[in-house]
C-alpha cells in the first residue's frame, strides 16, 4: 500500500467536501467550501489530503496555529478504508506541521457522545483538558 500525503489542490475541493460528507463530519452552520477556502489562503493553517494507491483524497486533515497552540479539525477518513491506519497517518503529518513551525501543544474538539472518535484519540495519546469550550457566533448561522 503506499499514501502519498500532500497539501489539498484546486481540483481536490469538491473530493474533500464529499469525504467529509461520507464521513459524517458535515454539519449545516459549517459550509465545508467557506472552512476549505480559509484553511487554503492561511499561512498559518493547511488542509492535507492522502491518496492511497492512486486513488485520491481517501483522508483528510485540517491543521492549523494561532500562534501559541495548533489545533486539528476534520481528520477524516473514507468509510471504506477506517481501521486501516490512515487516521494515524494524517495526525502524524499533522503533528509533524505543526512541529516544522515550533508548536508544542496540539488540540482539538470532539463532540461529548462520539465514543469511538474519542477512543481513537485516547489511542494516540490524547487527553481530555480540564476546560470548558465557549462559543459565540460573531455572524448570523
Amino acid at each position: 500500500m503506499r499514501i502519498a500525503i500532500r497539501p489539498a489542490e484546486d481540483g481536490d475541493v469538491a473530493a474533500v467536501i464529499d469525504l467529509w460528507h461520507r464521513a459524517g463530519l458535515y454539519r449545516p452552520w459549517n459550509p465545508p467550501e467557506r472552512d476549505i477556502a480559509f484553511a487554503r489562503r492561511s499561512p498559518h493553517c493547511a488542509l492535507l489530503v492522502a491518496d492511497v494507491d492512486g486513488r485520491p483524497v481517501v483522508a483528510s486533515v485540517m491543521v492549523g496555529e494561532d500562534g501559541h497552540r495548533g489545533w486539528v479539525y476534520y481528520l477524516a477518513v473514507d468509510p471504506s478504508g477506517q481501521g486501516r491506519g490512515f487516521g494515524r497517518r494524517m495526525m502524524a503529518a499533522a503533528e509533524a506541521w505543526l512541529r516544522a513551525r515550533g508548536i508544542w501543544k496540539v488540540q482539538l474538539l470532539v463532540r461529548r457522545e462520539n465514543g469511538a472518535v474519542r477512543g481513537f484519540y485516547d489511542a494516540l495519546g490524547f487527553e481530555t483538558g480540564d476546560v470548558v469550550m465557549m462559543q459565540k457566533w460573531l455572524e448570523p448561522h
